[in-house]
């Protein structure tokens, strides 16, 4: 096989896709190196033990682990069994996402403008506007597929996914409390596209793989497209641990090929990192050289600051026969599909977020383990257990509304280097400051009333709710922030390393904030502006 390429990616998801749709198909030559396997569409499975329990696409933690700082505390996220990986597999966490496809507002790309200094937070405006965003969100929607309501603002290439009866419930209850009862937009077919068929509505969708390729991931939506230019060449098993450095240039990619244990090279005229946030930090900054010497782009200081997460939370309400006709509420696999929007702005300087809603995930063992302690700890078994168990799965039914909102940067939310701690390759772990700003939490807790409200309008019973400091690990952005100013940001608006001239970053790693709603629309926008770039300047 050839071993030098017109351009190499590190990472197959999100922001890796568009890369390699675009430019394959324009005739480059690229080469994808993804650390984990290459599933296929009939690999995945509804196993509830395989997916949520163990670790079939996911590295173990007792191989490869991040070191985490909390306040004072230092620990591995093995001690702490809290796993910072999201798939490692062909397509990468694309696989396992929800599809909650939202637009950044254009306020969101001048928010420093908007909300003016805020104290412990390191806001920056973009150095693109969302007018130059918005004819590539037009392109995902298209070419991955997203179906919606349409509007007199939107227009979406795919009627909206079957919905759940719940929703009329929704509507009118929104309609009372003068809420908008917005459509959600999904990146998941609603009918059939190229060799792609409509979601078959199997009840189970976050957190597991499609095997209709309806869900729009970037191995359905991109990879396998590109894979049919035979231009595309995709290297799983192969996890990149160092990006060589020549003249202030990338001139070959050291990785590990697992299948034969053996180390290799691979050559390219430019380089694309989209690893996930914390990873791709992790591989500049491991990446060290001459030229470089506290890791590759980093002569700012700035690679791995200002890392990003999602804050937020959830708020769940139970509902059975008394809120809502048990037949229709026990109705399987058809989307909620239901978003309210009205907050995201609490006021002209006041971030806020979304409320977005569905009913909890399927997985029966989860559902059955949450009934199987009484109160006081003593463990419920026999005629007590059936009951439980009876009640838990036939005469009731819990709905989420997950709450999105802003994570604020700040100097202490971070990737760096552990110098003392070492993967099962030899190679030094990332070390992660989950620090939170304290509006993270606040402005959750003031989107948790609305919430509250919405459930008790609807008549749910048993409402709890959870917004917490605490990072969720499959939300990450940040790391390698875009801007004008070399100073402080390691990217330019191409997205292109201001110190490494064929160095381009296109994960999450590139936005200064991330909105108040799921990333990976503006991960894939993006990274298909990139992609335009490079056909027309490389």
């Amino acid at each position: 096989m050839e071993n030098s390429f017109d351009i190499c990616i590190i990472g197959s998801g999100a922001g890796a896709g568009p890369i390699a749709y675009e430019l394959s198909l324009a005739g480059a030559k690229v080469v994808v190196l993804e650390k984990g396997e290459h599933y296929k569409r009939e690999d995945f499975s509804k196993d509830e033990i395989a997916y949520t329990k163990r670790d079939i696409v996911t590295p173990s933690l007792k191989d490869e682990y991040h070191t985490i700082i909390e306040g004072e505390e230092i620990y591995t996220s093995t001690e702490a069994n809290w796993s910072f990986w999201n798939g490692s597999l062909v397509g990468g966490a694309s696989n396992f996402m929800s599809g909650f496809f939202h637009r950044l507002d254009p306020d969101d790309f001048r928010l420093s403008s908007k909300l003016g200094k805020i104290d412990g937070a390191n806001l920056a405006d973009w150095p693109i506007s969302y007018d130059e965003l918005s004819p590539f969100y037009d392109k995902v929607e298209k070419i991955v597929g997203v179906s919606g309501k349409d509007t007199k603002k939107d227009k979406f290439p795919f009627t909206p996914t079957t919905e759940h009866p719940i929703v009329d419930l929704i509507d009118k209850s929104c309609e009372k409390l003068g809420f908008t009862s917005d459509t959600t937009p999904r990146a998941i077919l609603s009918k059939e596209k190229d060799e792609r068929s409509a979601c078959y509505y199997s009840n189970y969708c976050g957190s597991y793989g499609c095997s209709s390729g309806a869900k729009g991931s970037s191995r359905e939506a991109l990879l396998n497209p590109a894979l049919k230019s035979g231009n595309l060449t995709i290297l799983s098993e192969c996890f990149v641990t160092k990006l060589n450095e020549k003249d202030k240039q990338v001139i070959s990619a050291t990785y590990i090929d697992k299948k034969d244990k053996k180390t290799k090279t691979i050559k390219a005229k430019t380089f694309v990192v989209a690893a996930q946030a914390i990873e791709s930090s992790r591989l500049l900054l491991n990446s060290k050289s001459k030229n470089f010497p506290n890791g590759l782009g980093n002569n700012s200081g700035q690679v791995g600051k200002n890392l990003l997460f999602s804050g937020g939370g959830v708020v769940t309400g139970t509902f059975d026969n008394d809120s809502f006709p048990i037949d229709k509420l026990l109705v399987k696999g058809y989307f909620v599909n239901r978003v309210v929007r009205d907050f995201y702005f609490l006021d002209e300087k006041t971030k806020g977020g979304i409320l977005e809603l569905l009913f909890e995930h399927a997985n029966p063992i989860r559902k059955a383990n949450s009934v199987k302690w009484e109160e006081d700890g003593k463990l419920v078994w026999g005629k007590d257990l059936y009951k439980a168990l009876h009640k838990r799965f036939r005469e009731s039914k819990k709905l989420n509304i997950e709450i999105f909102n802003d994570w604020y940067p700040n100097d202490r939310c971070s990737v760096a280097i552990d110098e003392k701690r070492k993967d099962k390759y030899g190679v030094n772990a990332a070390k992660v400051d989950i620090y939170s700003h304290p509006l993270n939490e606040k402005t959750g807790d003031k989107l948790a009333v609305h919430a509250i409200d919405l459930l008790k309008q609807m008549g749910a019973k048993d409402i709890s709710g959870s917004i917490s400091p605490y990072p969720p690990v499959n939300l990450q952005a940040g790391g390698c922030r875009f801007g004008d100013n070399s100073t402080t940001s390691v990217l330019d608006k191409n997205c292109k390393s201001h110190e490494v001239s064929n160095l381009y970053v296109t994960d999450g790693s590139f936005m200064p904030n991330g909105g108040s709603v799921p990333y990976t629309f503006t991960i894939y926008a993006n990274s298909f502006r990139v992609a335009h770039f490079l056909k027309n300047n490389l």
